[in-house]
């Protein structure tokens, strides 16, 4: 299937491309001939040899399959962090939350339907953790932050500071409905999710 793929966009594409895709001052060389309406694996290595003989196009070329590459990793960090949220907003009693970077403030991906905005509590949330890292680095103070709770008389906040090895810069902002919520047993779950995240 690779290779017909290739060969049918190599047919599509090749020598009639390059000499209208051409300036006027350069002459690329053709591609060359495929033997039959039917590709086969000779057409894949002949086009191989084809885009090595021209160490532009193979730059060019690779150029392409990094950034592609670089895109799907990112589109894979994002599912992944759909993923998360999907299992945050399942706790018993969540309304809302988010996985900030808080160096910068923003959120990467957030969810739910808290009484508020989640995009300026992210900001506002950074702040507090920002503020407490600094705290503990002026007392010499090397432990790890579990998490974070403020607990106001409707809602408990949750921020769980990620693993600096694995996600270093990002926590998790977790709101839940203080009446309908099991304190410990979220603070367990959100501990087990946080183990999982790797950005």
């Amino acid at each position: 299937m690779r290779a017909s793929v290739r060969s049918q966009w190599w047919r599509r594409q090749g020598s009639d491309a390059d000499a209208a895709a051409a300036p006027a001052s350069t002459t690329l060389p053709k591609a060359p001939a495929i033997s039959s309406a039917e590709p086969d694996e000779g057409d894949l290595d002949r086009f191989v040899e084809w885009i090595s003989a021209d160490d532009d196009r193979a730059s060019v070329i690779s150029d392409a399959v990094v950034n592609a590459r670089t895109t799907m990793k990112e589109h894979d960090d994002m599912s992944s962090l759909d993923d998360v949220l999907q299992q945050l907003l399942a706790i018993e009693g969540a309304t809302g939350a988010a996985i900030v970077d808080y160096g910068s403030g923003m959120a990467l991906a957030q969810g739910g339907n808290p009484s508020f905005d989640l995009g300026v509590a992210a900001a506002g949330n950074s702040n507090v953790v920002r503020a407490k890292l600094a705290t503990m680095r002026d007392l010499g103070v090397t432990d790890d932050i579990d998490d974070i709770l403020i607990s106001l008389s409707t809602q408990y906040h949750l921020i769980n500071v990620l693993d600096a090895q694995r996600a270093g810069g990002l926590f998790i902002y977790l709101v839940l409905n203080r009446a309908a919520a099991n304190l410990a047993l979220a603070r367990h779950k959100l501990k087990g999710i946080a183990a999982q995240i790797e950005v």
